[in-house]
Parts: C-alpha cells; sequence; structure tokens
C-alpha cells in the first residue's frame, strides 16, 4: 500500500516454488449476487495476496467463522479499495465474526511522511465506518495497538527461508523502484508482517482479489512449516495441548468488483501509488470532479459497449464499475448499454457513482468531527484483537521454547 492497498489486499501466484499450491482443490467463497453473499463453490485454487481473512472454531458449530482484513494508511482510499475489498466487508461482517486493521505498520517500509500518518490512520478508520462496518458486528483497530502483529512476525521470521522472501514479486518491484541497496529490510520482510496478520487470529480464509496471489501462498507454507517445525509431539512434550499451531488460511474470491481497473489504462489496477490522481477515483472526491475524472478517462472508438471483450478493457472497467455501484445484474446493465455512445454513458456513470458516495462522504464528515467516538471504537476494537491474539502468542512462545514470565 505504498504497497498492495488491503490487508484484505495481500498476495500474486509465482510459476516458482509456490506453484505446486495452485494445484490444490481448494472451497473457496463467492458472492450469489452484487449484495457480496457468499456460498461455497470448489474450485482449483491459484494462491493470493492479503490480510485479510476468516477463521472458525471447528469444534463448536455456535461460533461464527472470522473474517480479518485491513488497508493501509497511505494516501485516499479509492474506488478499486473501497469495491475490491471493503464493500465486501460489509457483506461478511452479517455472517462471520470480523475484525478489520488499518495496517499502518505496513505503511513506513517505504519512505512517507511522519506529519501524515498519524491523520491518514484516523481517516481511513472514519471511511472504514462510512462505507458501513458496523462496530456492534466487528471490531476496527489500529496494527500498531497490538503489539502481538510485530512480536508473531518477529518468531515466523525465524523459521521463514530467506529464499523464500527473495521470490516475492512485490520486493523485487519496490525495491527496484527504491535502488536495491537503498530498500529497507522492512520492506524485503513485509510478507512475514503480513503473514502474521492473517495467522495471528487463526484465520481460516482470506478475502483477496483475483490478481492478489503470491503472499497467501507464502502465509500457507509458512503456517505449514511452523506447524511441522514446533507442533505436534514436540508442543506436547512441552506442556502444550499438540496439534497444529496454525490453521492453514484458504482464499475467498469475491466474484464481482475484486478488481477495478486505472481510469487511465484499461489493463492497470487501479492504485494509491499511480503518480496521476486522474487515474482513480477516491472516495472523498468532489462531485465536480468524479464528473471531470469520469469526462477525461480513457476510451475506445469501437461502436456500442459491451463486456468481456480483450480488445476493450477500458470498456469492460467502466461497465463493471457501473453495474456495482449502480446495483444492478450484468446483463440487465449489457442491455441498457449496448447502443451507447461514451457521450451518453459516461454522464450515467459519473451520476451513478456520485450517488453512491455520497452517503459515504456524509457519514465520514460526521465521524470524523467526533474524534472521542472514534477513538473509542479504535481502543475497544484493539482490546478484542489483543484478547484473541494473546492465545495464539502464548501458544507459540510455548512450543518454541520460551521461558515463561512468572507474575507475583
Amino acid at each position: 500500500m505504498g504497497h498492495a492497498t488491503s490487508l484484505s489486499h495481500f498476495l500474486i501466484l509465482s510459476s516458482s516454488r509456490f506453484s505446486r499450491l495452485g494445484s490444490l482443490t481448494r472451497l473457496l467463497s463467492k458472492p450469489t449476487s452484487l449484495s457480496g453473499s457468499f456460498s461455497s463453490i470448489s474450485v482449483t485454487g491459484q494462491g493470493f495476496r492479503c490480510c485479510c481473512s476468516v477463521a472458525t472454531d471447528d469444534t463448536s458449530p455456535s461460533v461464527k467463522k472470522r473474517v480479518v482484513s485491513g488497508v493501509q494508511p497511505t494516501g485516499s482510499i479509492h474506488l478499486g479499495n473501497y469495491l475490491g475489498a471493503i464493500k465486501n466487508w460489509v457483506a461478511l461482517q452479517d455472517t462471520y465474526e470480523t475484525l478489520f486493521i488499518i495496517v499502518d505498520h505496513h505503511a513506513i517500509t517505504l519512505p512517507y511522511d511522519t506529519r501524515q500518518l498519524g491523520k491518514a490512520t484516523t481517516d481511513t478508520a472514519a471511511l472504514y465506518l462510512a462505507c458501513g462496518i458496523d462496530v456492534s458486528k466487528a471490531s476496527v483497530f489500529v496494527q500498531s495497538h497490538v503489539p502481538a502483529h510485530v512480536e508473531l512476525m518477529w518468531l515466523l521470521c525465524s523459521s521463514t527461508p530467506i529464499g523464500w522472501l527473495q521470490k516475492m514479486i512485490q520486493f523485487k518491484e519496490k525495491s527496484r523502484k527504491e535502488g536495491v541497496e537503498n530498500a529497507s529490510v522492512g520492506l524485503f520482510t513485509y510478507p512475514d508482517l503480513m503473514t502474521a496478520d492473517i495467522l495471528l487470529y487463526q484465520s481460516d480464509f482470506v478475502p483477496v482479489g483475483e490478481d492478489q496471489k503470491q503472499h497467501i501462498e507464502l502465509a500457507r507454507e509458512i503456517a505449514q512449516r511452523v506447524n511441522h517445525l514446533y507442533g505436534g509431539k514436540k508442543w506436547k512434550k512441552l506442556g502444550g495441548r499438540g496439534g497444529s499451531l496454525f490453521k492453514i488460511p484458504e482464499p475467498l474470491i469475491p466474484q464481482a468488483g475484486a478488481r477495478v481497473m486505472s481510469l487511465t489504462d484499461g489493463l492497470s489496477k487501479m492504485s494509491k501509488s499511480a503518480p496521476s490522481d486522474q487515474s482513480r477515483i477516491n472516495l472523498l472526491d468532489s462531485k465536480d470532479l468524479i464528473v471531470d475524472k469520469i469526462k477525461r478517462c480513457k476510451t475506445d472508438s469501437f461502436a456500442g459497449l459491451e463486456f468481456d471483450n480483450a480488445e476493450r478493457p477500458e470498456c469492460n472497467n467502466l461497465l463493471s464499475i457501473y453495474q456495482i455501484v449502480s446495483g444492478k445484474k450484468k446483463e440487465e446493465v449489457m442491455e441498457e448499454c449496448k447502443d451507447m455512445s461514451w457521450g451518453t454513458f459516461k454522464p450515467l456513470l459519473a451520476d451513478a457513482l456520485i450517488e453512491h458516495l455520497s452517503p459515504i462522504q456524509a457519514r465520514y464528515q460526521e465521524i470524523i468531527a467526533e474524534p472521542e467516538y472514534l477513538d473509542k471504537i479504535l481502543s475497544e476494537g484493539a482490546d478484542r484483537a489483543e484478547e484473541l491474539g494473546a492465545v495464539t502468542m502464548r501458544n507459540m512462545y510455548q512450543a518454541m521454547g520460551y521461558y515463561q514470565r512468572r507474575r507475583y
């Protein structure tokens, strides 16, 4: 985020050692409609990238599965973050126990403005709530307020071969931009922190976009390696319960809205880090700015509008955005727009975006005007996260042979 934007955003399939996991048949879930409801389907999995997840207590059917996800507080949250992740979280919170994180530790591995980090953190939290995260159903907290994320990262680093991290595509891309000699160690070990975010809460599933792959494969590999090195009979001999220390996370892919592309290049993902603000719709953009960005966005010279034509990536992207923000079915959009010109469609899309985002913007202004309310929510969310994470950390320290503190 400077890196990828979502904890619910973290992964990419590699043709290297991770590809063998791609052949596994996984139980995934997909929305049955644009409302984001999920149904189980059996598919051939391919690995992903994440900081979002879902966990279950297998021994009690009455206990909800758990979803954990997040977004970095860098730059403005844009339409891709919202449609690709946050909107789906709102649907998940009705079915699962959910924890949503502002992942500020991830934001410091690239150069950043120290004067803006705090404000960006609270702004991101306020947008979570404005987008529909309900604190009666979900916990919202700041990553750095729960020290166990970093503690677990260090324990995982001790079991992660350097070669695994060297194969990570994100590090290669980011370090090239910074210069390999100037890239931080934090950027290199960033995947271990993502893995800690997933494993700390015993996640079963990881909500990810179709393009988010490699880090979830790494998280699975690390979990399996730690279970082998320290779990089972070895842990039991040290006084533990034995068995696995971590559940092995699986990907959870939304059917619609998983990937929103740039307004200036239909083959590139909408991104906070893109140099041109014209490439994205930010959730807090004014009405006039949204109209201007849609008016100027890249299109093509084909007649009519259509989905799923590989020669028309911008057309597919804009129609997909319209489909989701309007709440219409794909077939309805196809029938409505098939004979439209761009001059007719663009104002239609801009109006739909404004109508969809206006309530979010109004709610955001209400929340940000009450800092004590927001602070209370973040504090209570961190308390809940610490309670859950403490169990994982006690087990890890015991299984790895640490001398435990005696309290008097």
